[in-house]
């Protein structure tokens, strides 16, 4: 009876207790069919899908219209729409060969219809910057019922990274192709994939097995550092410098601080020529001042590249011959030189007598680039500087506003990006190439000061008949850009994102780019 009992009871555990950890991982565990994510910003940028995306609305787009290619998780470019290509030796033909099956409206996928949707993809780009990155592209022909051609006036070697671009992510019938698709749940937008049966492709086996939906929310930096914390979301994505003291509270068993390599502009846009601006020699003063390791020291992070340059160096197709500022000199000697020209600024000198100046010897006041400077003179310069919201953001003001106070110059803090003087650019490199820095700081940009010769040479490096020759106008009009002094660099951005150990599909990379479907794919 007793043995009878006993096998009895062993048979009930094996039911009950299974079924306990079912309830109890239904209790306290989020739901497994989702992936929770969420992006810093603001409540409906998930639903914005414009041509002037925030990062929420770009992962959307991309989601749920892919172009001729995209990114797979560590930022490589992998085939959408189209399934291969080939470029001709010129480096001017690139020839798309569409895969077979539809759209989601379940018209077929045509070379005319994908050239259709790639022309007005690009028509939505109007002034975008992205625009100027495209303006190599001459023609899109149809070559066969499946097969188009993008033709050029140039080369342009990075021509993949801008059709992966979600801004050019193609809709027919104001509907992309996936692979996801956009269900609204209040604040959240509800990613599904999409199984590719139903889009006229090869069935994948045990489909709805093997994905998983993304739940993705934009929220502030401190409720979306708050979320992970409590284990509301297992991946957090566009976290900048203003946002990164939050990551203090994360301990190590809650995941892992990731830390993208990107390459990009960081640094003050000059905005206008407003008194003590209106000298390049003032505002370069500015640009000696700025201790820039010191600038990011307190935020204790490794592998971060300070520089002096506009464009990031030792990028494809440097040629090497524009190095680092100042390098000859110290801080202390720098500073002493900033001082000096804002001393006959404030004096109401003639600017141009610096010409050919000495480097005076620093003050025993100002040596160290961390001892406590003089106040600056009341009747010298002040200028008013926009940055962003959040306690990066206050570290970085409190920092510049020493530096720029060892040199005399005043510095206050202003919410209206309209009003400034000084302005934070903080933007990541969609190709590297010195191009994209270049079209970025351009007068067609419309953000502040610019330099009309650097345009200039812009222009006719688009139209180079060599590489080498592109190289040399492009380090020309950042030689000129440079002596215009229109931009003060720090180095390149900061980009970090917060990942839950068990989160699979997520690699730091050099666009700062996660793209969500890879989220979406069950570990097996």
């Amino acid at each position: 009876m007793f043995a009878r009992c006993d096998v009895a009871l062993r048979k009930a555990s094996r039911i009950l207790v299974p079924l306990a950890a079912l309830a109890l991982a239904a209790c306290g565990s989020p739901d497994n069919s989702a992936l929770s994510v969420a992006v810093i910003g603001g409540a409906e940028d998930p639903f914005d899908t414009d041509a002037q995306m925030t990062l929420a609305g770009q992962l959307v787009r991309a989601s749920t219209a892919e172009g001729l290619v995209s990114f797979d998780e560590k930022g490589r470019v992998i085939p959408a729409l189209a399934d291969r290509w080939i470029v001709t030796d010129d480096g001017q033909s690139y020839i798309f060969r569409l895969r077979d099956g539809d759209w989601a409206s379940g018209d077929p996928l045509t070379a005319e219809s994908a050239k259709a949707a790639l022309q007005a993809a690009l028509e939505t780009l109007d002034d975008n910057p992205l625009a100027h990155d495209l303006a190599g592209l001459e023609e899109i022909r149809t070559m066969a019922g499946r097969v188009i051609e993008i033709r050029l006036s140039r080369p342009m070697p990075y021509l993949l990274q801008l059709l992966a671009q979600p801004e050019l992510g193609l809709t027919f019938k104001r509907r992309g192709a996936g692979p996801m698709r956009l269900e609204r749940n209040g604040g959240v937008a509800r990613l599904v994939p999409i199984d590719p049966a139903s889009l006229g492709l090869p069935a994948v086996e045990n489909w709805p097995r093997r994905t998983r939906r993304i739940d993705l929310q934009a929220l502030d930096g401190s409720a979306a550092v708050d979320a992970f914390n409590a284990g509301k979301v297992d991946l957090v994505m566009g976290g900048e410098i203003q946002h990164f003291p939050l990551t203090r509270s994360v301990g190590i068993l809650r995941g892992t601080i990731q830390v993208d390599p990107v390459v990009g502009l960081f640094g003050l846009r000059v905005m206008n020529e407003k008194g003590f601006l209106a000298d390049p020699a003032n505002r370069e003063a500015l640009a000696m001042a700025v201790d820039r390791e010191g600038l990011i020291a307190p935020f204790s992070l490794g592998g971060w590249s300070a520089t002096t340059r506009l464009v990031t160096p030792s990028l494809d197709g440097d040629l090497g011959t524009i190095g680092e500022r100042w390098g000859e000199q110290s801080m202390d000697e720098r500073r002493a030189v900033a001082s000096a020209r804002v001393r006959r600024w404030t004096a109401g000198a003639d600017p141009q007598a610096e010409a050919g100046e000495q480097v005076p010897k620093a003050p025993a006041s100002a040596r160290g680039s961390r001892n406590p400077a003089p106040a600056p003179d009341p009747n010298g310069p002040q200028l008013a500087l926009w940055l962003p919201v959040g306690s990066g953001a206050d570290i970085l003001f409190d920092r510049l506003t020493a530096d720029f106070a060892a040199i005399g110059v005043r510095l206050r803090r202003t919410d209206e990006p309209d009003d400034a003087d000084l302005r934070l650019i903080d933007d990541v490199a969609r190709y590297p190439r010195a191009a994209w820095f270049l079209n970025r700081l351009s007068c067609s940009a419309g953000k502040g000061l610019c330099s009309t010769d650097a345009d200039a040479r812009v222009a006719e490096a688009a139209s180079a008949a060599t590489p080498e020759e592109r190289s040399a106008l492009l380090t020309e009009a950042e030689a000129e850009l440079t002596a215009a002094n229109v931009f003060i660099p720090f180095g390149t951005p900061i980009r970090w994102s917060l990942v839950r150990g068990s989160v699979a599909g997520f690699a730091p990379n050099t666009w700062g780019w996660h793209p969500l479907m890879p989220l979406a794919w069950l570990p097996r």
